[in-house]
């Protein structure tokens, strides 16, 4: 299993040179299965280089999952250059339960006059499966969904491949039980023994103070699930988008001197929008 990040951003993308390290786009990634198929785990701003990168490779048949629907998570929809060529076959997928009709709500975020075009002018097959089952096998990867405690819902989801997991848990709430939220325990069990556990880590705990029941989560939560869920690697997300590369560096020393200090085998790192590992 190939993970790569094409977005770590939280809220709205940014740019600048105290963002160069992390980076600025929103939240998107890619998971290649050992068979090469291809997974996108939602359209933030970062999947227009996605974009750019699987027409380079001529790639023109994909999965898309959305987490939810909030603007940082879809906002680079129309800007992924593969919906634009015929020979493009995406297959979109989400519970409408959890997050809505997904394909209804991009539809509507470009409705006039928000935006000049409309899906319905894109050339790419797009075949909607408003998918709720518990478990659903793409290709080698079986991928099974949690609900997120986040404010109008939404999905976390867990890839597994042979003996390999990966859990991504972004915008979601440890400290706040948001409607259809689920509990911290829950969490961590849903989390069990992953390889990498990608989790919300939005906030400091001085922060949170003024931002609690707003969906996200302290990195300190964040590391508290990933120690009691007994994961290997634990991957910081969603970052605050006023968070500096050097305030985001000196997150991560903290983690690590928990990490350090209560005699853990387990590693930590903040994603970047340019994020690669293999399990």
């Amino acid at each position: 299993m190939l993970i790569r990040c094409y977005g770590a951003r939280g809220s709205i993308p940014v740019s600048g040179e105290e963002y160069i390290k992390y980076g600025g786009d929103t939240t998107c990634l890619e998971i290649r299965t050992k068979n090469d198929e291809i997974i996108i785990v939602d359209a933030g701003s970062g999947i227009r280089r996605l974009g750019n990168r699987l027409k380079e490779e001529e790639r023109f048949e994909f999965h898309l999952l959305f987490t939810h629907s909030h603007w940082d998570h879809i906002l680079g929809f129309p800007f992924f250059k593969p919906l634009y060529d015929k020979r493009t076959r995406i297959n979109l997928m989400g519970c409408p339960l959890t997050q809505g009709d997904i394909y209804k709500l991009i539809d509507k975020s470009m409705s006039s006059p928000f935006f000049p075009l409309k899906i319905r002018d894109f050339k790419a097959r797009l075949h909607y499966e408003p998918e709720c089952r518990p478990g659903v096998l793409i290709d080698s990867i079986q991928i099974s969904t949690i609900t997120l405690s986040h404010p109008n819902m939404g999905s976390g989801y867990k890839f597994v491949e042979e003996d390999k997991t990966f859990v991504f848990l972004t915008d979601n709430e440890l400290a706040y039980t948001h409607r259809g939220g689920r509990s911290f325990e829950e969490y961590a069990a849903f989390s069990r023994g992953a390889e990498l556990l990608v989790h919300d880590a939005e906030y400091t705990p001085e922060q949170y103070r003024f931002t609690k029941s707003w969906g996200h989560s302290t990195y300190l939560d964040a590391l508290s699930l990933a120690v009691a869920a007994d994961v290997k690697q634990l991957g910081l997300f969603h970052h605050n988008q006023d968070r500096k590369d050097r305030d985001q560096d000196d997150i991560v020393a903290d983690c690590l001197k928990i990490i350090d200090h209560k005699n853990l085998d387990m590693k930590c790192f903040a994603l970047t929008q340019s994020t690669e590992i293999e399990l």
